[in-house]
């Protein structure tokens, strides 16, 4: 006869494993969507060192789309993290509050050049896939709609 702890035990290990294979899952088809940039003014071959986009409404409505469409679901909804990954609201946070404008400019363009290096190349530590690299998936001018996106959603 099964002691009643041991039957009481295994049901919770059993819905415990179930549960966790339904989260893993719950981020459905993790391919990367293509961003359709057609309309945004093409930036060739050279890589950008700053956002070009930054006050482009078009950027941002493109941008806007392909976050939700290949960001989301790791970043959250509106760039607000559920804990998967980092809160892309506060990409930025270290430059938002700084009162020289001259600083503020270069704090913002040297973050701008941490989050094009993170896109395009991932984050891998120990081995460990964390963010994959978006570089020949996604061209500049999508890498830059979406932090124009991410922009809008700074937490100041």
């Amino acid at each position: 006869m099964n002691h009643p702890i041991k039957t009481i035990a295994g049901a919770v290990a059993v819905a415990a494993a179930v549960l966790t294979s339904m989260l893993a899952g719950a981020h459905g088809n993790v391919v990367p969507q293509g961003v359709d940039t057609k309309g945004l003014p093409v930036l060739g071959d050279k890589w950008r060192d700053q956002n070009p986009y930054s006050d482009n409404k078009l950027a941002l409505k493109i941008g806007t789309s392909a976050y939700n469409q290949n960001c989301a679901r790791c970043h959250g909804i509106e760039a607000i993290s559920g804990g998967i990954a980092p809160d892309l609201r506060q990409l930025d946070r270290d430059c938002t509050g700084l009162k020289v404008a001259a600083k503020k400019a270069a704090c913002f363009k040297e973050m701008d050049g941490y989050y094009l290096t993170t896109v395009r190349s991932g984050k891998v530590r120990n081995g460990a896939v964390y963010m994959p690299p978006f570089e020949g998936v996604f061209n500049q001018e999508a890498m830059w709609a979406i932090k124009t996106y991410l922009e809008t959603r700074r937490e100041n």
